[in-house]
């Protein structure tokens, strides 16, 4: 049995190496004007992981005040709608978002379960997580179907910020692959963009 269990955990971790690897194969998509989009290849799924990476002449505590405040951030979020908290409890919050799709894509919303963790070195990721079921569908709307990312804020120097944001989503439904193609490069750029005009003002 001794050798099985051996031969089983090296299987485990064989596959859990591969599956890292496969995640961290970035492909550079953008890089202008300090934001770097990196695609990557998600298994089982036909729609590209991206990651957003930028440094911003702010502090951690004002990105954190820009995210929290969950209906002004439609402001720069990428195709936002309309944005609002469903539920805040502790280091956790519930948030639903409507999206604007261009003609004749069906407008998508959201429902994520956001959770912020304070790293010892100052840091701060807020790891992004979709529970589409959490509340009942609107009329009108798709739901998106998954999402698993994060944004991670760590401090350079006295007052700058390296900023990551990286996400995996399935919009649901059906979706051109052009449209899917330009989606998960703008989305970070943009994003990227509107939030550093913001946290250097």
């Amino acid at each position: 049995m001794g050798s099985l269990h051996r031969i089983a955990v090296l299987c485990g971790l064989t596959v859990l190496l591969a599956t890292t690897a496969q995640a961290e194969d970035w492909v550079t998509a953008k890089d202008e004007g300090g934001i770097k989009v990196s695609l990557s290849e998600v298994a089982g799924s036909q729609y590209k992981a991206y990651r957003g990476v930028t440094v911003m002449k702010t502090s951690v505590a004002k990105l954190r005040a820009l995210q929290e405040d969950v209906a002004g951030a439609c402001a720069w979020i990428h195709e936002c709608k309309l944005q609002k908290l469903i539920k805040h409890e502790g280091d956790q919050s519930w948030t639903y978002t409507q999206f604007s799709t261009p003609w004749p894509v069906t407008a998508r919303d959201s429902v994520l379960h956001v959770t912020t963790v304070e790293g010892t070195d100052g840091s701060l990721t807020r790891k992004l997580e979709g529970v589409p079921t959490y509340i009942p569908e609107e009329k009108g709307f798709v739901r998106v179907a998954q999402v698993q990312g994060f944004w991670k804020f760590v401090p350079k120097g006295a007052d700058q910020v390296e900023v990551t944001y990286q996400v995996h989503t399935d919009p649901g439904g059906s979706v051109p692959s052009w449209l899917a193609n330009k989606f998960v490069v703008d989305a970070p750029f943009n994003t990227l963009k509107a939030l550093k005009e913001r946290a250097e003002k």
